[in-house]
C-alpha cells in the first residue's frame, strides 16, 4: 500500500524505535491505584497543526505520535504521523471501499495494529499491521464484525478486538508467520460479551499480564433531545474473560465540554504516577498532556 508524505522534505528518519514500552506493566499497576479523586494536573498542551477529522486511536513512539482517524465526509481512513510540535509528518491512507473507519490502535514494539471497518455496527473489518518506520501497511486478515479497537497480547501472541460500542470481545491467536488461524470462524463462536456498561471503549492498549487498558465515554441525557453530559472513563480489563479489573471515571473536560477520553488516549508511567496524552476534539485538535501522582 502506498503512502503520501504530507510535508515534502520535512520527514526525517524515525530514529530508534523502542521495543514494547518497558513500563506497560507499571501502567496497569498504577491504574489500579486511581480513584475518582486522583489529582490530574495539566502539564502541557500541543496544538495539532492540521485538520485531524475524527481521531480514533493513538500511540506514542519516542517523541512521535501516530493517530488513526476517519474523514466521514470523504469516506477515508488515515494513520497520521505527528511530531512533538504537532506538525504532520506523514499520512497513510487505510481501508478499502466501504471499509474506511479506523479504530483504536496498539503498538507492540515492532508494529502498530490498526482495525479499519465499515462505518456501522455489525459489519466487517480489515486488520492491518503498520511498520512505523516506513509507514507501510500489511493486511493481516478480515473479519465479519465491526472491530473498533485492537490490542496485541505479546505474552501469549494473540490479538484482541472490541466491537462497535465495545459490547463484544474477540480473540485471535497469532500462528506461525503471524497468521491468524481462526479468522474465518463464525464471529458468534468467538465472542465474549462485555459485562461492563459503564463506558463504551474508544481506544485500548496492552499493559501486560493479559490485560488491556481501555478509555472511552458515556453520554447521559436528562431527557430526550437534551444536551448530553459526557463522562469519560478508564477501564483495566482482563483479557481472559473480559471482566473489568478496575474502573475509574476521569473527571477532565476541554473548555468546549468534551471529556478527555472522548477520542484517543495514550499512557506512560512516571516515577510517581502516570502521564496521559489525550486528543478529544475533532478537526481542530489539541493533544493535552496530564499527569497524576498515585500512592
Amino acid at each position: 500500500m502506498r503512502y503520501r508524505l504530507a510535508l515534502a522534505g520535512t520527514v526525517a528518519a524515525a530514529g530508534a524505535l523502542s521495543a514494547q514500552p518497558a513500563d506497560r506493566a507499571a501502567i496497569g499497576a498504577r491504574v489500579m491505584q486511581l480513584t475518582r479523586t486522583s489529582p490530574w494536573t495539566l502539564a502541557s498542551s500541543i496544538p495539532v497543526k492540521f485538520d485531524t477529522f475524527h481521531p480514533q486511536g493513538m500511540v506514542r513512539i519516542g517523541d512521535t505520535f501516530y493517530v488513526s482517524s476517519v474523514d466521514k465526509d470523504k469516506s477515508a481512513g488515515h494513520l497520521f504521523k505527528i511530531d512533538a510540535a504537532g506538525n504532520l509528518l506523514a499520512d497513510l491512507p487505510l481501508g478499502n471501499r466501504q471499509l474506511y473507519h479506523p479504530g483504536g490502535i496498539d503498538y507492540d514494539g515492532t508494529d502498530i495494529w490498526v482495525p479499519v471497518a465499515e462505518y456501522r455496527p455489525d459489519s466487517r473489518a480489515i486488520i492491518y499491521r503498520v511498520d512505523p518506520r516506513t509507514m507501510k501497511a500489511t493486511e493481516v486478515f478480515q473479519f465479519a464484525d465491526h472491530i473498533g479497537a485492537i490490542v496485541h497480547d505479546t505474552d501469549d501472541h494473540s490479538l484482541h478486538g472490541v466491537s462497535w460500542g465495545s459490547r463484544r470481545f474477540y480473540r485471535w491467536p497469532l500462528g506461525a508467520g503471524g497468521r491468524i488461524t481462526n479468522a474465518a470462524v463464525a464471529p458468534d463462536t468467538l465472542r465474549t460479551l462485555n459485562t461492563s456498561h459503564y463506558v463504551d471503549y474508544q481506544d485500548c492498549k496492552y499493559v501486560g499480564g493479559h490485560r488491556m487498558l481501555c478509555t472511552g465515554v458515556t453520554e447521559l441525557r436528562q431527557s430526550p433531545g437534551a444536551p448530553p453530559f459526557r463522562l469519560g472513563g478508564i477501564d483495566l480489563v482482563d483479557l481472559a474473560d473480559g471482566r473489568p479489573l478496575h474502573q475509574v471515571p476521569l473527571l477532565l473536560w476541554t473548555p468546549g465540554g468534551f471529556d478527555m477520553t472522548h477520542n484517543p488516549a495514550w499512557f506512560e508511567a512516571t516515577p510517581g504516577g502516570l502521564r496521559g496524552y489525550f486528543m478529544p476534539e475533532d478537526n481542530t485538535s489539541t493533544i493535552y498532556v496530564y499527569e497524576v501522582t498515585v500512592p
